[in-house]
């Protein structure tokens, strides 16, 4: 049976940024980037998303489409005979570790998206009290596991239809839409009365937080941010390298997905900071900037059922659009690996998922006495630990030897593969960059991450 195609580069190109494209680029970036510095780790920031982040996704693109197989199947497509393919045994739960806690988030997203945009919150509460209605959701598992399965139950059926008529249709309208949405919420925040305090601490370079937090500390945020906001490094982008067409090099379209990546993130702390500045409430972080601080905004805003209501639409679109990306790449795996039908795959990986998002749900309410890393961590906390300072790093890791190694697939065949077609190409010089500079790069937050955490 011929490998489904993506019908257009808009589609790809949609769909693959959406996969990227998540809640990290709301509730993480702008808190970080006015934490550190502003402007200065702004653009630190995009310039590690195109000189660290391109080039990284290049090589999953670039292997999926080379292979036209999932990470199930591509290391030994490419270097048969090898051991390689042992390293997709601790890649591939990578997928299922981060579904695990974001479907669980992205019910949370539903959820909010109905409680605002129905108006159902008071007007004029405080912060405790919009931290009141959060803790409330997470103390009611039978709400929090009814709002996960719609979501997921959604996300799986948009997969059990194909690529083309199922993730390419809906996603491409989706998104496009979550754009739409997010130039609309962010030209709304120029008449709010604190847009310029809230743009100034957002976007001014504050050498003074820089020298405070160090630069090696900012550079790691600002590395680690793109490491988060990416996804790389569990074949979750490499499956759309293996049904996109040759058209164009995998550095052009590279390119493309990290600039829209950046522009969400970006344009995001246009949203935040001018509504927090403007009703004198100060911005937090994670999920307390959400649900907490941000609803606390809108509920003193005129008309804030209407703004908070599309807000949350945005973030849930955002959300949706990640689900349906790494189903789909679950869903790819296992059809490969287990030779099985897609809908039976679906079925196989529904089940999976829901069962694995059940201790992070029971977390807060249940197991809330169980802390995995200690202090007040929570489940949902550990299987962020586990993807994020872990698997995603390992992950990438090993994309970057298999790539430059001899007894790898080698990095003449990832220069064949990813200069094919028109557009930017990647020069044969720079071997020893990809050979040396990206692996030290990686390594240096792999430990980072563990110093943050255990330091």
């Amino acid at each position: 049976m011929a490998r489904e195609q993506f019908s257009s580069r808009l589609g790809f190109l949609l769909i693959s940024a959406g996969c990227a494209i998540g809640l990290g680029n709301v509730w993480r970036f702008p808190y970080v980037a006015g934490q550190y510095g502003g402007a200065i780790f702004v653009l630190i920031y995009l310039a590690m998303m195109f000189a660290i982040g391109v080039p990284l996704m290049t090589m999953e693109l670039s292997i999926g489409r080379a292979s036209r197989q999932s990470l199930g199947k591509s290391f030994e497509s490419l270097k048969p005979g090898s051991k390689w393919y042992l390293n997709k045994f601790w890649m591939i739960p990578g997928n299922y570790v981060l579904m695990g806690f974001y479907s669980l988030v992205t019910g949370w997203m539903f959820y909010y998206t109905l409680l605002v945009g129905s108006g159902s919150v008071e007007v004029g509460i405080e912060q405790a009290q919009a931290g009141a209605i959060f803790n409330e959701l997470l103390a009611s598992p039978n709400t929090m596991l009814i709002c996960m399965l719609v979501v997921v139950i959604g996300s799986f059926a948009v997969c059990a239809f194909g690529l083309e008529k199922g993730v390419e249709r809906i996603n491409k309208p989706m998104m496009l839409l979550l754009f739409a949405l997010l130039i609309f919420l962010s030209l709304r925040s120029i008449w709010l009365p604190g847009f310029a305090e809230g743009v100034s601490y957002y976007l001014m370079p504050n050498y003074e937080q820089v020298k405070e937090h160090g630069i090696l500390n900012v550079l790691s945020a600002a590395l680690g941010q793109c490491f988060f906001a990416l996804g790389l490094g569990v074949g979750s982008i490499q499956i759309f390298g293996s049904y996109m067409k040759r058209n164009n090099t995998l550095t052009n379209e590279a390119f493309t997905i990290t600039f829209l990546d950046a522009l969400v993130a970006v344009l995001a702390g246009f949203v935040v900071f001018p509504a927090c500045f403007s009703y004198g409430v100060e911005p937090g972080s994670g999920p307390g900037l959400v649900f907490v601080t941000l609803v606390t905004v809108f509920s003193n805003m005129a008309y804030g059922s209407i703004w908070g209501g599309i807000f949350f639409l945005f973030m849930l679109f955002a959300a949706v659009s990640t689900l349906i990306a790494v189903f789909e790449n679950i869903i790819a795996i296992s059809m490969e690996v287990f030779n099985i039908s897609r809908l039976k795959s679906v079925l196989f990986n529904f089940i999976a998922v829901v069962l694995l998002c059940l201790p992070c749900l029971y977390g807060y309410n249940y197991l809330s006495d169980i802390h995995p890393l200690g202090g007040q961590s929570t489940i949902l906390d550990t299987y962020d630990f586990v993807l994020s300072n872990n698997i995603l790093p390992l992950g990438t890791t090993c994309y970057v030897l298999f790539v430059t190694l001899k007894r790898g697939w080698g990095f003449d065949n990832y220069l064949k593969e990813t200069n094919f077609g028109e557009g930017v190409k990647v020069p044969r010089g720079a071997f020893n960059y990809y050979r040396i500079f990206l692996p030290v790069v990686i390594l240096a937050l792999f430990i980072q991450g563990y110093v943050g955490i255990f330091g």
